[in-house]
C-alpha cells in the first residue's frame, strides 16, 4: 500500500480567526479517535486539496504533525462549493494493529455483453459496502467486473464480489450491485410517446436553491 503523507503543524487559532489561515493558503483540521486527544492542525490548501482529490474515503492518509505520524481515514470534508475550496477537513486516527470497520466504494469494470446483444443498461445497487479489516489491507475501492452479464436480467450481488485477502465484507450478501435492464428501450418508448402527443407543452418548474446556511467556525 503506497505512503501517502500530509505535513500539518498544530494549530491553536480557533473560531472566527481561521478565516486569516484560509486567506494564507492554509486549512484548518483536526484528528481525533477514540484513543487520540482531539488534535487541531494546520494544512496547506493546495497540497491537501491535490492529495484529497485523488484518494477514496477508504485511502489511509499519514498526517505528519511536526514530525509526528498519525494513521487516518477522511471522515468529513467542508468545501466552499461556489469556490471549490477546502474550509475544514476531520481525520479519524486509526490503529494500523487493530481492524477497523469503514465503507469502500465499488467500481464497475469491463464491458457487458449485454450491451451489445440487447437494447440495455446497466443499472447500479450499491456504489459502496462495509468491510471489515487492518488497515493496510483496506482497499482505496473494490473493482466489480461486469462482463458476466450476458442477459437481460442477470445481476451481480454482494456474494458475487470475489473474496480479497484478509477484508471480511459486512454488507449483506444479497444486496443487489448491478442488474442488465432493458430499461433503454423502455426509454425511448416513453420518449417517442411524447413526442407524439400534440398540443401538449410539457410543464417545467425550477425550484429555487436554498440558501446555504453559514457554515460554524471552528
Amino acid at each position: 500500500m503506497e505512503k501517502i503523507v500530509l505535513e500539518a503543524v498544530k494549530r491553536n487559532v480557533i473560531g472566527k480567526q481561521v478565516k486569516a489561515l484560509r486567506r494564507a493558503g492554509k486549512v484548518p483540521a483536526v484528528i481525533y479517535g477514540s484513543d487520540v486527544e482531539s488534535l487541531p492542525i494546520t494544512l496547506d490548501s493546495r497540497e491537501t486539496t491535490k492529495t484529497l482529490n485523488k484518494v477514496s474515503g477508504s485511502t489511509i492518509l499519514t498526517i505528519s504533525v511536526e514530525g509526528v505520524e498519525h494513521a487516518t481515514l477522511v471522515r468529513e470534508i467542508q468545501q466552499d462549493y461556489i469556490k471549490g475550496t477546502l474550509l475544514h477537513v476531520d481525520f479519524l486516527a486509526v490503529s494500523m494493529k487493530e481492524k477497523l470497520r469503514t465503507h469502500v466504494s465499488l467500481s464497475l469494470v469491463g464491458d457487458a455483453p449485454v450491451l451489445e446483444e440487447f437494447s440495455a443498461m446497466i443499472m447500479s445497487g450499491l456504489d459502496q459496502i462495509e468491510v471489515e479489516c487492518l488497515p493496510n489491507d483496506l482497499p482505496s475501492v473494490i473493482e466489480v467486473d461486469i462482463s458476466v452479464l450476458a442477459e437481460l436480467g442477470q445481476s451481480i450481488h454482494v456474494k458475487d464480489i470475489p473474496a480479497i485477502p484478509n477484508v471480511e465484507f459486512l454488507t449483506d450478501p444479497e444486496e443487489l450491485v448491478a442488474v442488465a435492464s432493458a430499461i433503454k428501450e423502455e426509454k425511448a418508448t416513453a420518449e417517442e410517446e411524447l413526442e407524439g402527443a400534440e398540443g401538449i407543452e410539457p410543464e417545467v418548474i425550477e425550484q429555487g436553491k436554498k440558501d446555504e446556511e453559514d457554515l460554524q467556525e471552528d
